[in-house]
């Protein structure tokens, strides 16, 4: 089983990335064999929109069976899903730890999109002062 996780370096000892769609490494691991597979760049980290969706779709490229994340947003959510890709909540911590985290089965396997800030298309605070009394 291949499993992709967003990372903030390019080792089993890198820190999980708090953010999905602009980190800056993805790290695809086998889980069967404990092998790192592939680490690439996540390509989509400085894009002006839809980060998310590239890179999900970058996962799906890869043809892995399971994402480990902190959260994301309903279109690349989507994008996983539609793919069979399993997603899971993943824990502060190093990717070691968070496939130790999934290989006895502590963590939560996420059914629908979340967390603060998602679904806009806004993730770079492009958005800013358009909250409650703003009038465009």
């Amino acid at each position: 089983m291949k499993i992709g996780l967003p990372c903030a370096g390019n080792e089993l000892s890198s820190l999980f990335a708090n953010i999905f769609g602009r980190c800056s490494h993805f790290i695809i691991i086998d889980l069967e064999t404990e092998q790192l597979v592939d680490v690439y760049t996540n390509s989509a980290q400085n894009a002006a929109g839809g980060a998310g969706i590239q890179a999900a779709q970058s996962l799906v490229n890869h043809q892995v069976e399971v994402v480990i994340a902190p959260q994301m947003g309903p279109n690349a959510f989507r994008v996983l899903q539609n793919a069979g890709i399993r997603i899971y909540s993943g824990k502060m911590g190093t990717i070691k730890q968070n496939i130790e985290e999934f290989k006895k089965g502590n963590l939560q396997e996420l059914t629908m999109a979340g967390g603060p800030g998602m679904g806009r298309g806004m993730g770079r605070g492009m958005g800013r002062g358009m909250g409650p009394g703003r009038r465009t």
